[in-house]
C-alpha cells in the first residue's frame, strides 16, 4: 500500500539529483517530447488533405471520415505499443524507451511523408499509410507515459504536479507548432502546390527533427526512482504489487478518456469542424485554434502548481464535470461563425484541457506502484485513448454527416467526460503525498 504523506526514502532518493542535473534531464525529456507530438499532431492539421491525396475520390465529408479512420488506426495500435514499452521501461528503464520511440517516431512519420498517394498506387496507398499510423500509434504509445513517469519520478516531492506540466506545455507546444506550420503552408501555397508537395514538408522534415531528439537525450540517466526499484527488486513483491492493478487500471481508463478525448476535440476536430461545417477558411480556423491553445498554455503550470497544495482529486473531478457541462454551449458558439467568440469559447476549453492534461500525467505516476508503473501506467492510458479519444474526430464527423446537425459532437464529448466523473468520483483516491518509491 502507499502512504499518505512523502516518505523520508522517497525525498532522499530525489534529493540525491541535483537541481542542476535534475534542469538537465528535464529539458532533454521536454524537447524530445515536443519533437514526438509534433510528429504525431500533424496527421491531424492535414487530414483533409490526405484524406484527397491517399483515398478514391468521394464526397468531401466521406473523404474526411476516410482520413479521420485512419487517425484513429494510430490510436488502435496505442495499446500494443503500451504492451511493448511498457514493460521494457519497467526492466531496462525509463530512457530506454525515451530512445526507442523518438527514433521510430522520425522514422515512420518521414515514411508518410515520402508515401505516394491513390493516384500512384491505388489501394495500396490508404492500406500503406494504415500501417505507417499504426506504427505511429505504437511509438506513441510508449512515449507519454515514459515521459511523463521520468520527469514525474525525478521531481522534488512537493512539486510533482508542476513537474508534470513540462510534459503537457512541451507536447500543447508541439500541437501549436504544428498548426502554425499547417496554416503557414496553407496560406502560402495554392490549393494545388499544398495537394502535390506543401503537405509532405512538415512529414519529411520530421527526420531531421529526431535526430535532433536523439543526441539531446542521449545525455540522460536513469530516474533515482528507478534506480531504487532496481536495486531491490524481488519476484515475490512484484506479484504483490500487481494485487490492486485492475482499480488502478479503471482510474487511469477514466482520467485518461476525459483527457484524450477534449484534447482531440480541441487540436484535431474543431478545425476541421470549423473550415467544413461552419465555412471558415482552413488557415482562419487552424489560427483560431492554434492561438487559443497558445493563450491556455500557462494554465498547464499554475494547475499542476495548484494541484502540489490542493491535491490532484479537486481538480480532476472539477475537469470533469465542467467538460460535461460546457460540451454543448461550445458548439453552439463554434457553430455563429464568430471568430471572435470562438476564440474565446475554444481558449475556455483550451484551460479545461490543461487542467485535465497535467492531472493526466502526474496520477498516472501516483496511482501505480513503482514495479509495474511503466507497464501499467501506458497500458492504462493508451486503451483509454484508443477506445474513447482516437476515434472521437471520426466519431463527430459521422455525427454531423449523418444526422445534420452541428451541434451533435457536443453530445460525445459531454457524454465521455460525464462518465469519466462518476467513475473518478467513486474510486479516484487522493495521491499527491505518496511515496512514489513504493511498490
Amino acid at each position: 500500500m502507499f502512504r499518505g504523506s512523502p516518505n523520508l526514502a522517497d525525498s532522499a532518493t530525489v534529493a540525491a539529483v541535483s537541481d542542476r542535473t535534475r534542469r538537465r534531464q528535464f529539458a532533454a525529456v521536454g524537447i524530445g517530447n515536443f519533437i514526438e507530438w509534433f510528429d504525431f499532431a500533424i496527421y491531424g492539421y492535414f487530414a483533409g488533405i490526405i484524406g484527397q491525396v491517399f483515398f478514391p475520390p468521394a464526397a468531401p465529408g466521406i473523404a474526411l471520415i476516410s482520413s479521420f479512420a485512419v487517425f484513429a488506426v494510430g490510436f488502435i495500435s496505442r495499446p500494443l505499443g503500451a504492451l511493448v514499452f511498457g514493460p521494457m521501461g519497467d526492466r531496462f528503464g525509463r530512457k530506454a524507451v525515451l530512445a526507442l520511440t523518438i527514433s521510430g517516431m522520425g522514422v515512420v512519420t518521414g515514411l508518410i511523408g515520402l508515401l505516394p498517394g491513390y493516384a500512384t498506387i491505388g489501394l495500396a496507398a490508404p492500406v500503406l499509410l494504415s500501417i505507417l499510423r499504426f506504427l505511429q500509434g505504437m511509438m506513441v504509445g510508449g512515449e507519454w507515459s515514459s515521459a511523463g513517469i521520468y520527469i514525474v519520478e525525478s521531481a522534488r516531492p512537493d512539486r510533482r504536479g508542476l513537474a508534470a506540466s513540462l510534459i503537457t506545455t512541451t507536447a500543447s507546444s508541439a500541437f501549436i507548432a504544428g498548426i502554425a506550420v499547417a496554416a503557414s503552408l496553407s496560406w502560402l501555397l495554392d490549393d494545388d502546390a499544398m495537394m502535390t508537395w506543401g503537405w509532405r514538408v512538415p512529414f519529411i522534415g520530421s527526420v531531421v527533427l529526431a535526430g535532433l531528439g536523439m543526441y539531446i537525450r542521449r545525455q540522460l540517466i536513469e530516474t533515482p526512482v528507478f534506480q531504487a526499484v532496481e536495486g531491490r527488486r524481488r519476484a515475490q513483491s512484484e506479484q504483490a504489487a500487481i494485487g490492486g492493478r485492475w482499480t488502478n487500471l479503471a482510474t487511469s481508463f477514466a482520467f485518461s478518456s476525459l483527457f484524450g478525448v477534449s484534447l482531440y476535440y480541441l487540436i484535431v476536430y474543431a478545425s476541421s469542424h470549423l473550415s467544413t461545417t461552419v465555412g471558415l477558411s482552413r488557415s482562419t480556423s487552424l489560427w483560431l485554434c492554434g492561438l487559443a491553445l497558445a493563450i491556455s498554455l500557462p494554465a498547464n503550470s499554475l494547475f499542476g502548481s495548484l494541484s502540489d497544495r490542493i491535491g490532484r482529486r479537486p481538480l480532476a473531478l472539477a475537469a470533469a464535470a465542467a467538460l460535461s457541462l460546457y460540451a454543448y454551449p461550445l458548439f453552439l458558439i463554434l457553430n455563429t461563425a464568430n471568430t471572435f467568440l470562438i476564440l474565446v469559447a475554444l481558449t475556455v476549453l483550451g484551460i479545461l484541457v490543461s487542467v485535465a492534461a497535467v492531472m493526466n500525467v502526474v496520477l498516472l505516476v501516483e496511482v501505480f506502484p513503482a514495479s509495474t508503473r511503466s507497464s501499467s501506467a501506458a497500458l492504462g492510458h493508451n486503451l483509454s485513448l484508443a477506445a474513447l479519444a482516437g476515434p472521437s474526430p471520426l466519431i463527430s464527423a459521422t455525427l454531423v454527416y449523418v444526422t445534420g446537425d452541428p451541434n451533435a459532437p457536443a453530445w460525445y464529448l459531454s457524454v465521455v467526460s460525464l462518465f469519466c466523473f462518476g467513475i473518478l468520483w467513486f474510486i479516484l483516491p487522493e495521491t499527491h503525498k505518496r511515496d512514489l518509491a513504493q511498490g
